[in-house]
């Protein structure tokens, strides 16, 4: 059955309402679908760093699911997603993702990963290829600090920064309060505009998680395997990039055998756009046409 769209009337964009889905041996994650009943492939939505599954994909829920299922999670530490006192690590978010797929049985899938999230969809086709039947990689790249040096600086800071929050006394709190219980927010008091809506997505997030995600990030290199994927793939480059160099985009893309390209003439913001989801459904519907037969 189609899952019910939150109206935020002030700017007419709609997000379907989400549920809570237990992971068994994982733990409970937030999840929002959208074209349950469209008889298209499920795509799988991953998001960015400091994102939700419903912030990331917010103007891509209603193009998309006239034309496929789509399945957007929220990653561990991110809004409503897994908490856990261990590490933040993309491999870990690859595994829950797999943990999804067969929890709702929609597999194998489309991933569509965004930023932070085309790292996760790459670890997700490495780690459980049986899950995936295409790629789609938004404003990503195969590494995102090229030079070791500046590598080992981010993620040595972020590893520092993240062991003082977990140290400090603000720890118990923050962690508490980044897991109050879904129950208690009560739907009749619904963010009425997209911009109250998207902070309140932020305030969600766990602070530790989030600044391990950057330390995890950084350390990420798939430029010895990316070449190695075998499912049709597409690369949707963001040609004003600013956070990740249109340049870098065009090595993914350039890396993976047959995949292809689309163009937005945006920043690392697009994803927030209407032509952002126009060329992410054209995306999809090209790398679902050259899925073969089941």
């Amino acid at each position: 059955m189609e899952a019910p769209f939150a109206e935020i009337r002030s700017e007419g964009m709609r997000i379907p309402v989400g549920r809570r889905v237990e992971l068994p041996g994982r733990g409970a994650t937030f999840v929002r679908e959208s074209g349950a009943d469209s008889g298209g492939p499920t795509v799988l939505l991953v998001h960015g760093w400091m994102a939700s599954g419903g912030l990331n994909w917010a103007a891509s829920f209603d193009p998309l699911g006239q034309r496929f299922h789509a399945v957007a999670p929220d990653l561990r530490g991110h809004g409503r997603g897994i908490r856990t006192r261990r590490r933040f690590r993309l491999e870990h978010c690859a595994d829950d993702l797999a943990a999804l797929v067969e929890e709702l049985g929609c597999g194998p899938v489309i991933v569509c990963g965004y930023s932070m999230g085309g790292l996760i969809a790459q670890l997700l086709w490495r780690r459980h290829p049986d899950a995936v039947q295409g790629i789609v990689l938004c404003a990503t790249t195969r590494v995102f600090v090229v030079g070791a040096r500046e590598r080992y600086v981010l993620g040595t800071s972020a590893n520092y920064l993240a062991a003082g929050v977990r140290a400090s006394r603000l720890w118990p709190a923050w962690h508490r309060l980044a897991g109050a219980p879904l129950a208690a927010i009560r739907p009749r008091r619904r963010a009425a505009s997209v911009s109250r809506w998207a902070m309140a997505e932020i305030r969600r997030h766990d602070a530790r998680q989030m600044i391990e995600a950057v330390h995890a990030s950084s350390h990420f290199d798939s430029r010895a395997w990316v070449g190695d994927i075998d499912v049709p793939t597409a690369v949707v480059v963001t040609t004003r990039d600013r956070a990740i160099p249109p340049k870098e985009q065009g090595k993914l893309a350039a890396a993976i055998p047959g995949a292809t390209i689309h163009e937005v003439d945006d920043d690392h913001d697009a994803c927030a756009h209407p032509s952002f989801a126009s060329a992410l459904v054209d995306a999809c519907l090209d790398v679902s046409s050259r899925v073969p037969p089941a």
